[in-house]
């Protein structure tokens, strides 16, 4: 039987601005199993990126996590840190929130690693991209001998090593090891001529060559965890394809356990065993992909599967979805479904914050929505008018599978 490698209560994570408070993400809940990939869609401004930097204690202030467990299975952690943190821990499991945030840090690397959404914003310009992959991969070695130490990592090489390296060449950070293994990941993504590519600063590669760079800077500390977050975005459609078969050929081989951040259904389709779907910082409906595509209970899910053009009928319209995701702004956060203004099946008991139900596929498929509940009764239907609509032009899933408000939409491209 597959196990949980992480299992997440509760996150709740907010961002407090000079607007107010904004609710990121609320009371987030899922499991990730070992060697699956789970994938999380929904469209911009949904909470998927901030959830994943939540997982890596990477929330950028003005933001900070306010609530929730972050439970990760690692026996070896487990037994460090119950002397440290006993509150921490339950059996395998250790709620990485609650460690102090030098082991906090210790994690990145050797158990999660990040492919961010944009890999030329995420290198250093004046570095070559090999002495880059080969400092993670340095980093690591130094850490092997403890991995729970932010000592080895950090102290074994102090100002003294750093002046002695400044004066004698070869006697500087990286060793031969390290850069030699930096040559195999490159060449391990598919980079063509590794060992002269590596000499090259990130401004000579071009955008798919990038996101391979860091698909191989995440593989260096050889993690337990890879976070994908929207890693084929903004690469054309052959570039995506190649990429996202460099993951499905790294996880196979590997058996390693992905969690992938994506607003595209075709990714989700083609990678994914399980599916979150995200809404105003929400996951409103989760399952199997089965459970997802072939039996969506939430309106929400219902809307973006309707939104992806039919190649059987060309000529067939789109199904958008009207209205506008909402601003997150908690004195406009209203405490009920946050979907059901732009619901058609809006209910008026949808005015409550729905918990949530069982759905009708497998024992893993739930939403929060009362449609999982019980059927839709027309008598109870919200009147149109019922909630304001100031800008009722915005859709997701036209033609051009853009959403004006965030510049993204949710789309089934591969």
């Amino acid at each position: 039987m597959p196990r949980d490698l992480l299992s997440v209560r509760d996150l709740t994570t907010r961002f407090f601005t000079q607007e107010g408070q904004v609710n990121a993400v609320e009371k987030v809940s899922f499991d990730v199993e070992e060697g699956e990939v789970l994938g999380i869609v929904g469209e911009s401004g949904s909470g998927k990126s901030v959830t994943a930097l939540s997982l890596v204690d990477l929330v950028e202030d003005p933001g900070r996590i306010v609530t929730g467990e972050i439970n990760y299975r690692n026996s070896e952690l487990a037994e460090s840190a119950s002397e440290n943190a006993p509150d921490a821990v339950d059996g395998d499991f250790v709620d990485v929130r609650k460690l102090p945030e030098r082991h906090r840090r210790a994690l990145r690397g050797p158990d999660f690693a990040t492919i961010f959404q944009d890999p030329a914003s995420s290198l250093n310009p004046s570095l070559p991209v090999g002495e880059q992959i080969a400092e993670a991969v340095e980093v690591q070695r130094r850490a092997s001998a403890n991995p729970r130490s932010t000592r080895s990592r950090t102290q074994s090489y102090g100002l003294g090593k750093f002046l002695l390296g400044t004066a004698l060449p070869g006697q500087g950070y990286l060793t031969e090891e390290s850069k030699a293994r930096a040559i195999e990941l490159l060449e391990l993504v598919g980079i063509p001529d590794p060992a002269e590519r590596a000499e090259a600063l990130p401004h000579e590669y071009s955008g798919g060559m990038l996101q391979r760079a860091m698909i191989a800077q995440a593989l260096a500390g050889e993690p337990e965890l890879l976070i994908a977050d929207e890693p084929t975005t903004a690469l054309d459609v052959t570039i995506q394809a190649q990429i996202l078969d460099i993951l499905g050929d790294i996880q196979e081989e590997t058996g390693m356990t992905i969690l992938l951040i994506t607003h595209n259904l075709g990714v989700i389709a083609r990678m994914c065993d399980r599916v979150g779907v995200m809404y105003a910082g929400e996951i409103v409906e989760r399952g199997s992909l089965e459970d997802v595509f072939d039996n969506p209970v939430h309106p929400y899910t219902q809307g973006l599967l309707g939104s992806i053009p039919d190649l059987e009928s060309a000529g067939g319209r789109l199904q958008p979805i009207e209205g506008n995701v909402p601003s997150l702004l908690d004195q406009e956060m209203e405490d009920r479904c946050y979907f059901a203004d732009r619901c058609p099946n809006a209910m008026e008991e949808c005015l409550e914050k729905p918990p949530e139900f069982p759905g009708p596929g497998s024992p893993d498929h739930a939403a929060k929505c009362y449609l999982a509940d019980h059927p839709y009764e027309p008598e109870q239907a919200l009147p149109e008018d019922y909630f304001d609509d100031e800008s009722s032009d915005t859709t997701v899933g036209r033609d051009d599978g853009k959403d004006d408000a965030s510049g993204e939409g949710v789309s089934a491209d591969d």
